[in-house]
């Protein structure tokens, strides 16, 4: 694990090499969940690059994990435009990858839309599990559980495992998200600028959200392939790892086989 200087921050990322490479394929850049971290992904991500041939790239962004901690200024409701129009093309262009494979997870998820379809960067495909193109009330409401249940178990310092300052990265998260600014919060104008594939996955079971997240997806953008789970919560990469390696392994041939033939 290494530190990348990207617009004034370092932030922590590893390379994970597939343990069945596939020649010359793209590398998978992985996008965590609004708490998540490098640490938080646990073994998924060389999962997922075994499975696929493909390298996996992941880091922590700005105020997560081992990366450079929040400054204390507050986080406004593009925070999630700013990490996909600015950050990751920065990070991509630093790291010098070719076409890339985004994955996120969540609010990883919704920048990995809005990099797919506000840049001119290519990409061979996105896969977004549980992502947010819209604000609903299921969302809202979660997310109101998730402060009861940090001020009341031992839910501080488990994430301080994976954080540097895990207050202040959970009080950003449900400040922004419960403040009244953002309720209006909206990415579908992205969608259908999306010029490559997509998968999204979403379990039917999911705390933060309803299937009408995905469904808005596939309405909008050109090629979308959904995957939706039963008995699946909001995280499906650790509710139905098999699933969701069986599902993106093959999404992920059938791209690069295209572009093979297309070649």
């Amino acid at each position: 694990m290494k530190t990348l200087r990207i617009l004034d921050t370092d932030l922590e990322i590893v390379r994970l090499a597939s343990a069945h490479p596939r020649p010359g394929a793209p590398a998978m850049v992985l996008l965590h969940e609004g708490l998540g971290s490098i640490s938080l992904w646990r073994d998924f991500p060389q999962q997922l690059a075994d499975a696929t041939g493909c390298e996996a790239v992941v880091y922590s962004r700005y105020g997560y994990g081992r990366s450079t901690p929040r400054r204390g200024e507050a986080r406004g409701p593009r925070y999630m435009h700013d990490e996909a129009l600015q950050v990751l093309p920065a990070l991509l262009e630093a790291l010098e990858l070719d076409r890339p494979f985004l994955v996120g997870h969540s609010d990883g998820g919704s920048i990995a839309l809005i990099h797919a379809g506000g840049t001119p960067g290519p990409l061979s495909g996105v896969v977004v599990m549980a992502p947010h193109v819209m604000v609903e009330e299921v969302t809202l409401a979660g997310i109101r559980e998730a402060v009861k249940i940090y001020g009341s178990t031992d839910l501080p310092s488990r994430l301080s495992r994976h954080h540097r300052d895990a207050d202040s990265v959970f009080r950003a998260w449900h400040e922004i998200w419960l403040s009244p600014a953002f309720r209006d919060w909206n990415i579908e104008e992205y969608l259908p600028r999306i010029a490559c594939p997509v998968m999204a996955i979403q379990g039917e079971d999911d705390e933060y959200g309803t299937l009408a997240q995905i469904d808005r997806i596939a309405g909008l953008a050109p090629d979308v392939d959904l995957v939706k789970l039963a008995d699946c919560r909001h995280s499906p990469h650790r509710d139905q790892p098999g699933a969701i390696l069986e599902a993106v392994s093959g999404f992920v041939a059938r791209v690069l086989d295209g572009q093979d033939e297309a070649a």
